[in-house]
């Protein structure tokens, strides 16, 4: 009987902004209060395969979007021993500037992404600021010109990369959004990336505020349900939460990486 591999899931932090509870939730919050956002990256790794998920954004764009930059994406995965120029496959959850920016670090990858997402991120919608202003148009043509270098794998719905590691289109934040499922020492870990940007949302099926089809969004959270092993093996996109919930990988780590692959160490 053939065994999946067991991966090594983490989180790791390099951007953050202030923010206030109703910036998150559509329809606003009673609650007028502060609800920072953090910005992730993730790495998968085992003893023969490496994934990094998404590539989160650098300098430049912390300084035109108003964010802090605590380290780039590359610095961050550095700290885990991983060379970004040596880095053969990164997933891309979806083509916002925090999702792909920096992508051109990784010179050799083959990238990952749902049809729907590229379809969208190129197409009528746009036309609307409502739709595209989470899209760097220089980072959408930058795609493009690595599809024309075969270096973009696309995807309809679900598929599976390697073992143990599978992609689920999901949709509502964006039209082609996906989520990364994979098996770990403690079962199916979800890195549900902003099909879910706190756990909130999920929990309460309530929606942010940037959103294409409200409708695929909340379907979408039974979807994360349905494909974790428990609600708790869910990992949302956003949520400073994560940091808390897992244990850093060692002291000098702490509030930067975190460790998804055990048991959460608090509620």
């Amino acid at each position: 009987m053939n065994t999946l591999p067991e991966y090594e899931v983490y989180a790791i932090r390099y951007a953050t902004r202030e923010a206030r509870r109703p910036n998150h939730f559509i329809g606003g919050d009673s609650h007028d209060t502060p609800q920072p956002m953090d910005y992730f990256v993730w790495l998968i790794r085992d003893a023969h395969r490496l994934f990094v998920v998404d590539t989160g954004f650098g300098a430049e764009m912390a300084v035109k979007r108003g964010r802090t930059l605590l380290r780039t994406p590359a610095e961050g995965l550095a700290l885990m021993g991983v060379d970004v120029k040596l880095v053969k496959d990164v997933i891309i959850t979806h083509l916002h500037y925090d999702h792909v920016g920096t992508f051109d670090s990784f010179p050799i990858a083959q990238f990952h992404l749902q049809d729907d997402e590229m379809s969208y991120a190129t197409g009528r919608h746009m036309r609307h600021k409502q739709f595209n202003h989470g899209y760097e148009v220089e980072e959408v043509v930058g795609m493009v010109k690595l599809v024309y270098k075969d270096r973009v794998t696309f995807y309809q719905g679900e598929a599976e990369l390697a073992p143990g590691v599978t992609v689920h289109h999901i949709g509502g934040h964006t039209h082609g959004i996906q989520c990364v499922r994979v098996h770990t020492k403690r079962g199916w870990v979800v890195l549900a990336s902003d099909t879910s940007h706190y756990y909130e949302h999920f929990e309460k099926k309530r929606a942010y505020t940037t959103m294409f089809n409200v409708g695929q969004a909340v379907e979408g959270y039974s979807k994360l349900y349905e494909l974790a092993d428990s609600p708790k093996h869910i990992i949302p996109g956003h949520d400073p939460l994560v940091l808390k919930r897992y244990p850093a990988v060692t002291p000098a780590l702490q509030d930067i990486v975190v460790t998804l692959d055990v048991q959460p160490i608090s509620e």
